[in-house]
């Protein structure tokens, strides 16, 4: 069978389906990828190729809302074709469907960091039992709770921005989903000097890639970066990760110490962990002297947490949609016009501590 012949599919346009290309080097595979997925009525596969090169040459002229990758393709790895496959496609999700990349390891947050939006462990072709349908529909499901189609600022938007407030710069977080791996790496490589306060991150990951998403993250910055655990206390300069499976918040104790407590609730987006809960609860502890920033991410988690930053005084910065993987957090921010300032990763720091500094 060739590659490329299109496929005759089931799938209704009325539906609104997920549109899916599958990408596997193995026909086997990809024959049972597409049983599994036509059988939903909330999936589609639009079509399914053996290599990188014709997935980018069918996405190049077709758009899909999802696109499950191999890592181990003919020609091109499918890790190689994910920066492509985004730049052709910028609102399509891609889930690495790989054997070979496994949740939590080294390859798997490689894939994230490059932009990928899960990770799905593919059992040998001759091994898929009636387990593996349900779970990978569900989890499949679970990316597109908002709807296959990501929901952006529209560009025709004027936003509004919102003056960074005077107060003294008391504690920073920031919030990241889809491609947000990358983007803290230039987040954090424009970091010159430290900025004398605790910094708190919630990157939409799940619990089982939290300890090698800090390992890596504590090579893109001098900072000390760590698992946030209940009870921390926190301290300047340290960066205190959500885990996969609790939101971040913080609360003050006696004597005015601020500490980290644990939530293990979904927002009522279905984020875990969530950015709004954690920005909420840096502006109800520190008011004015609270600071967000938001990257690159689909949907809209941020912009509640962000309201209530910048109700309480504070001051929000959001990525610019240039360098964005997908515009909806922070797009959805800067629409909202609770900016002081959108701009790409890189310089984004070195705003954040002009502000402190003149602040201070």
């Amino acid at each position: 069978m060739n590659a490329m012949t299109p496929i005759m599919t089931s799938c209704k346009s009325g539906d609104r389906p997920v549109r899916t290309l599958v990408v596997d080097d193995s026909v086997v595979v990809r024959t049972v990828i597409e049983r599994i997925l036509n059988a939903d009525p909330g999936f589609c596969v639009d079509h399914k190729t053996n290599s990188a090169e014709q997935a980018l040459e069918y996405l190049a002229g077709h758009d899909v809302d999802l696109v499950l990758l191999d890592i181990e393709l003919p020609g091109q790895s499918g890790l190689a074709a994910l920066p492509h496959i985004l730049e052709t496609r910028p609102n399509a999700k891609v889930a690495i469907l790989s054997g070979k990349c496994e949740e939590g390891s080294a390859a798997a947050v490689e894939a994230l960091a490059l932009g990928a939006s899960d990770i799905v462990s593919k059992p040998g072709s001759g091994s898929f039992g009636e387990q593996f349908p349900q779970a990978l529909i569900g989890r499949l499901t679970r990316l597109f709770e908002d709807g296959p189609f990501p929901t952006s600022v529209p560009r025709a938007a004027a936003p509004g921005f919102v003056e960074p407030s005077a107060a003294p710069l008391a504690c920073l977080g920031i919030g990241a989903s889809t491609g947000g791996i990358h983007a803290l790496g230039q987040l954090f490589d424009g970091l010159e000097s430290p900025l004398g306060v605790p910094i708190l991150l919630t990157q939409h990951l799940p619990a089982s890639f939290t300890v090698y998403f800090v390992q890596q993250l504590s090579r893109m910055t001098r900072l000390r970066v760590k698992v946030a655990e209940i009870g921390d206390t926190l301290a300047p300069d340290i960066v205190y990760v959500a885990p996969g499976d609790a939101n971040l918040l913080i609360r003050k104790g006696l004597h005015g110490r601020v500490h980290v407590t644990l939530d293990p609730e979904r927002t009522p987006a279905g984020n875990l962990p969530g950015v709004d809960p954690m920005l909420t609860s840096m502006a109800d502890v520190y008011g004015a002297g609270a600071a967000g920033i938001i990257l690159t991410g689909m949907g809209r988690d941020g912009t509640a947490g962000a309201r209530d930053v910048v109700a309480a005084g504070g001051w929000i910065v959001a990525q610019d949609e240039a360098s964005s993987v997908v515009w909806g957090m922070p797009g959805s921010v800067t629409g909202a016009g609770l900016t002081c300032a959108v701009m790409a990763p890189s310089a984004i720091m070195s705003f954040v501590a002009r502000r402190a500094k003149a602040a201070a």
